[in-house]
């Protein structure tokens, strides 16, 4: 599985990103799918999961403000961000889970926001 992200940029806070992850392969339906995101000097930590029967979780910071959905019809994952802080700021990479030990990262796009 080779993950592809795009989407990121430089925003005003407040304002929105849309990231987008398309996947290569015929297993994407079967991938539990995450966003991650590492700020500078700071571990990589998860932001929103989507598993393979739409169940979703978000970390507290982001609830409320990031959506994520998939389209399986289109090997896509999405993160859909809103009201977007300076905190917010970070390297954000997509995440595809198969299985234990099976996971798969795509290079990651930066959202950088300004305050």
């Amino acid at each position: 599985v080779q993950l592809q992200a795009s989407g990121g940029g430089l925003v005003q806070a407040g304002g929105s990103l849309r990231l987008e992850c398309v996947a290569s392969g015929s297993r994407f339906s079967l991938a539990d799918m995450g966003w991650f995101r590492q700020a500078p000097g700071k571990e990589r930590e998860l932001v929103a999961q989507i598993t393979i029967s739409n169940t979703k979780i978000y970390v507290s910071s982001v609830k409320d403000r990031f959506t994520i959905s998939r389209a399986d019809t289109n090997n896509t994952v999405y993160l859909q961000m809103n009201s977007l802080k300076p905190e917010d700021t970070a390297v954000y990479y997509c995440q595809a889970a198969l299985g234990v030990g099976d996971t798969y990262w795509g290079r990651g796009t930066q959202v950088t926001v300004s305050s």
